[in-house]
């Protein structure tokens, strides 16, 4: 086996961004938001993504503004650091390392130099309970410093970020947990709480669910599991504590926001309506409903222009003050469980999956971002918890993308089974799919899987469902015409001694079906529907069923709970077999290579292997801790050429596989992750010049006439290099978004290339004295070349004899020349590419 350490798992994108509320910039042109162990910074009028801030090493658990620069932000992590950003251009400026994991982050312009952190103090503890710790961050100038002045401010603290906030810009605290609230005031240094009954006579719910703090008065909002929202005033009297009462949520009480100059009370729930309370007036409200998934977060912009709810669907929308969507931003939608399996769409390239109710959704990879959704059920979702509604549980492409088989369902859990098969067409107008057969007595009982047949000249789709049979369906002909028609009808329906048929495959040309049987696999002809043989696999149902590729073609693979077996085609025998438990079978379509994970010992291992040799390719334990049933193989852009054995099979296609916590994960080698991020975290080059996007440009020329210039010069010989303008390298080296306006810049950039006129007049002054000094020197050569020429025919004794000499004139350019500063040259050569 081999196992290398330069490929590792990593987070590919399509994280969650609705973990913590997100956070608007002073400007309100920017909305950040955690996005696994990186930081997105979205555009509000574009919704495109400008910056993903990279350096986390686990989850970002929190994000907040720093309050001493609008254009810098604080972020938090499981991996025990706090960093600095400055997410206008993307910078790292520094991190603070805490040394246990971080689950939430909150600052206040009162307490200058101190975030308060929610730590688990215990390494062997769980996040149930925490505490809240005021940490004083150090001045240094190194990038990463050791925050080691940690203040305990209360324990006991709820593991709901939404149930801690501060109020009155710092004043005090207020968190609540389970039936109690309270409120620690910093310059008192004492906690006051206030307790509510589990149950009252008509049966509510009382438990804490959100607390929210009124930016200048003295209220706190908390949220509750009946949905009720209580306002609390003149807690900081224990005894005299009053509070009133807002219901209109059905169910539990999410998130509650107080816009910034505390006119209205923002809250949200699972009812996915926004709901806008006048504060002051009992009960007056606004309703903007229909906003999809159930809301879980409320952040509004400082000037309380816009508002950004985080949805359950993995979702963000801006908001107007007005009450008008004006943006939606969506991530890779995560549900309790992808029914379908992960499916690359083979004319976008993207991934395809379970999406919102009722729908299938694409997303791109390599643009990390959601392209749209289609709607499978084309029924309007009702949530309420414990309606049963169709789903969409099966879908597949054909090897061309031109048809998209789905299945939904409804009532499984129930003896009253709903099921209708669909076959979507891709219209190229629309650029989309458009529902072509809707069939609705597919099978007597539900549909186990379906495949599409792999050859690109015929198209047939074969389903096997729990009433013990398979079909297989092509698109349908006309008596009278003959010809083919554009709907779809069963062309052959096929059992085998009345045994559940489990799983289905064709071989890479379509000239075989395999179609498993519990533990039997059947071999069958799709162009005469004759089974050609069966193969006994030993004890134990069939979970997966595949073909080899390309040169390994004659294989067929299958899995039970127990086995992993490779049959020879051409032989009909068990080529050779293997004692493991595999959850997923994924081959690779571009290659011989498959991929299968197997769950042991409460981790999940990855065999990658070739079905002609048993012995794995590469191998990588303990790839996660749950088991993996989704996983796809995604075709790379460009072909890598890896020389390394361990790496070749990532060459053609990326592995991309789907936790139970649904997380999406893929591998990738380190050089080549490093190779991206390498730019993000360069902060300093050329003796602490800040790193720009121009002056990146520039580095590789830079880079070019380094090496020129220092192999080939040695001491004294070394040519000086020409000086550069200083108002031209401030221009370069300082980050756009702090420069002047353009019109200031070109008056100076002009001004700094001019000459001034007293340099003028001096160099004219230099010139003529120049000029005075030259003839002096003129006059005495030629004494002196008059009494050399006599003393040189003396002694020669003859005219002819004597060597050619230069003319006066020439003398005199051949001085000129040499005097004359052609430094400008050099600049000029060193600044063409």
């Amino acid at each position: 086996m081999v196992e290398k350490s330069d490929i590792r798992v990593v987070r590919c994108g399509g994280s969650k961004i609705n973990l913590r509320p997100s956070v608007f910039s002073t400007d309100s042109r920017f909305v950040l938001c955690a996005s696994g162990d990186s930081v997105k910074v979205y555009s509000t009028r574009t919704e495109e993504c400008l910056h993903s801030l990279q350096g986390h090493t686990n989850q970002v658990t929190g994000i907040t503004l720093n309050p001493a620069n609008h254009l810098q932000v604080y972020s938090c992590s499981a991996d025990g650091t706090v960093k600095l950003w400055d997410f206008i251009d993307g910078i790292l400026i520094k991190t603070f390392i805490i040394g246990y994991p971080v689950f939430a982050i909150c600052v206040s312009e009162k307490h200058e130099g101190i975030i308060f952190l929610q730590l688990s103090m215990a390494t062997n503890s769980k996040s149930e309970c925490l505490q809240l710790v005021a940490v004083h961050l150090p001045k240094s100038a190194e990038q990463e410093v050791e925050a080691k002045e940690l203040s305990a401010v209360c324990s006991h603290i709820s593991s709901n970020p939404s149930c801690t906030a501060l109020g009155r810009g710092g004043e005090f605290i207020a968190f609540a947990r389970h039936l109690q609230l309270n409120v620690y005031f910093f310059r008192k240094q004492k906690t006051y709480s206030f307790s509510l009954q589990a149950t009252d006579k008509k049966g509510a719910k009382n438990a804490f669910t959100c607390v929210a703090c009124h930016p200048t008065d003295d209220c706190i909002a908390t949220g509750h599991e009946d949905g009720k929202i209580r306002l609390w005033r003149n807690f900081n009297q224990k005894k005299e504590y009053t509070y009133s009462t807002l219901h209109w949520h059905h169910n539990a009480v999410n998130t509650l926001c107080f816009t910034p100059e505390g006119t209205h009370l923002l809250s949200g729930g699972i009812e996915s309506v926004l709901v806008q309370w006048k504060y002051g007036a009992d009960n007056k409200k606004e309703l903007l409903p229909r906003l999809g998934g159930a809301i879980l977060h409320i952040a509004a912009s400082s000037d309380g222009q816009l508002f950004c709810t985080s949805h359950s669907d993995n979702k963000l929308t801006v908001i107007e003050s007005n009450f008008k969507v004006c943006g939606v931003i969506q991530g890779l939608v995560k549900g309790d469980d992808v029914l379908t399996d992960l499916m690359i769409d083979p004319r976008s390239k993207a991934l395809v999956l379970n999406g919102r109710p009722g729908h299938l959704q694409f997303y791109s990879l390599l643009r990390d971002k959601h392209l749209y959704n289609l709607d499978i059920v084309q029924q309007e979702y009702i949530y309420e918890a414990g309606l049963d509604q169709f789903e969409v549980v099966k879908a597949v492409f054909d090897i061309k993308g031109s048809w998209l088989a789905t299945v939904e369902e409804r009532g499984r859990k129930s003896s009253d089974l709903e099921f209708f098969l669909k076959l979507w067409a891709y219209d190229e107008k629309t650029q989309s799919f458009v529902l072509n057969t809707t069939i609705t007595a597919a099978h007597t009982d539900r549909i186990i899987s379906m495949c599409f047949s792999s050859s690109e000249e015929t198209t047939m789709l074969v389903t096997t469902a729990e009433d013990g049979q398979f079909k297989a369906w092509c698109q349908g002909a006309d008596a009278d015409t003959q010809q083919d028609q554009n709907f779809w009808s069963c062309d052959f329906v096929g059992s085998y001694h009345n045994l559940k048929p489990t799983n289905c495959s064709f071989s890479a040309d379509s000239s075989l079906l395999a179609v498993s049987f519990q533990e039997v696999i059947t071999i069958w002809s799709p162009e005469t529907w004759e089974m050609l043989t069966t193969l006994c696999q030993p004890p134990g149902e069939i979970r997966d069923l595949c073909f080899g590729r390309l040169s390994c073609s004659k294989y067929l693979l299958s899995t039970t709970n127990r086995n992993l077996c490779c049959w020879n085609l051409l032989t009909c025998a068990l080529e050779w077999s293997t004692s493991v438990e595999v959850s997923k079978l994924q081959p690779d379509p571009l290659s011989e290579n498959v991929a299968a994970f197997s769950y042991q010992s409460k981790h999940t291992d990855l065999f990658v292997f070739k079905p002609s040799e048993p012995r794995p390719l590469f191998t990588h334990k303990n790839v996660c801790s749950e088991k993996v049933h989704r996983a796809v193989f995604v075709p790379q852009e460009e072909p890598l050429n890896n020389c390394d054995e361990s790496s070749q099979w990532l060459n053609r296609s990326q592995l991309y596989f789907l936790t139970q916590n649904m997380d999406l994960l893929t591998f990738n080698q380190a050089t080549e992750e490093d190779r991206m991020l390498s730019s993000s975290k360069r902060l300093v080059i050329d003796d602490s010049v800040a790193v720009t996007p121009f002056y990146l440009l520039l580095g590789k020329h830079r880079q070019q006439q380094q090496n020129l210039n220092t192999p080939s010069y040695t001491g004294a010989d070394k040519p000086q290099q020409p000086q550069g303008s200083a108002t031209i390298k401030e221009l370069l080296h300082t980050p756009a978004h702090v420069l002047p306006a353009a019109s200031v810049l070109c008056s100076m950039f002009v001004n700094s290339l001019l000459i001034s006129k007293t340099g003028v007049r001096e160099e004219m002054e230099s010139s003529e004295q120049e000029m005075d000094s030259e003839k002096e020197e003129e006059e005495s050569e030629e004494e002196m070349e008059a009494c050399d020429s006599q003393q040189e025919l003396r002694a020669q004794g003859s005219v002819d004899e004597v060597t050619p000499k230069l003319s006066k004139a020439q003398e005199k350019e051949l001085k000129r020349v040499r005097k004359t500063d052609f430094s400008w040259m050099a600049g000029l050569i060193d600044s063409k590419p």
